[in-house]
């Protein structure tokens, strides 16, 4: 909570207190951990509200409702869960307009994809010809320059990483940030 004495969102320490006739709310008489102010207070918990959400994965697109808190803020490009299900907010619709970020009572309608896995998309140069490839991933997954892997029956060097931000010659992306992998074919040697 924010202490009126000290203005810091600090932790609060319940002296006493009452609950209200709906469970909804604390009547309370509580203590600044931060600075030791005592003073008496009304918390309420904030409301869930079903929330209209259209998800698609890959190819397909179903409607379902989403929970929300009344006092959380909700903006495109935000990671939500419904359910078991990973999901990337990719469009929020509010009074007939689209709009990077609203509070929930103010959403018509949630655009997510799933986003338990990513597909990562490769450019494989092998001498004259470039092969492209996907490869499916967990958003959390690194790749490395420099790193070898097998695509297919392809084994292949990343030399970059094209992410939205730029292009990445050294260190590493998580997958949830890659647009493209370039990579080369590399020979095996026997001896």
């Amino acid at each position: 909570m924010d202490c009126p004495s000290c203005g810091e969102n600090a932790v609060h320490e319940v002296l006493r207190g009452k609950m209200g006739k709906k469970q909804d709310t604390l009547e309370a008489t509580v203590k600044c951990q931060e600075c030791g102010h005592t003073y008496t207070t009304v918390v309420r918990e904030p409301e869930s509200l079903k929330i209209p959400i259209i998800v698609s994965d890959r190819s397909e697109s179903h409607r379902e409702e989403i929970e929300l808190m009344e006092d959380e803020i909700l903006s495109v490009g935000d990671e939500i869960f419904l359910g078991e299900s990973q999901l990337l907010v990719t469009a929020i619709e509010s009074k007939g307009k689209r709009v990077e970020n609203c509070e929930p009572a103010n959403i018509d309608t949630i655009w997510a994809k799933k986003f338990d896995h990513v597909i990562v998309k490769i450019s494989i140069n092998k001498h004259t010809q470039t092969i492209p490839a996907e490869l499916e991933a967990l958003p959390d997954e690194e790749f490395y320059v420099g790193d070898l892997m097998t695509i297919g029956t392809e084994k292949v060097a990343i030399h970059s990483i094209k992410t939205a931000s730029g292009m990445v010659r050294r260190g590493s992306a998580e997958a949830r940030d890659i647009v493209r992998i370039y990579a080369k074919a590399v020979r095996t040697t026997y001896s």
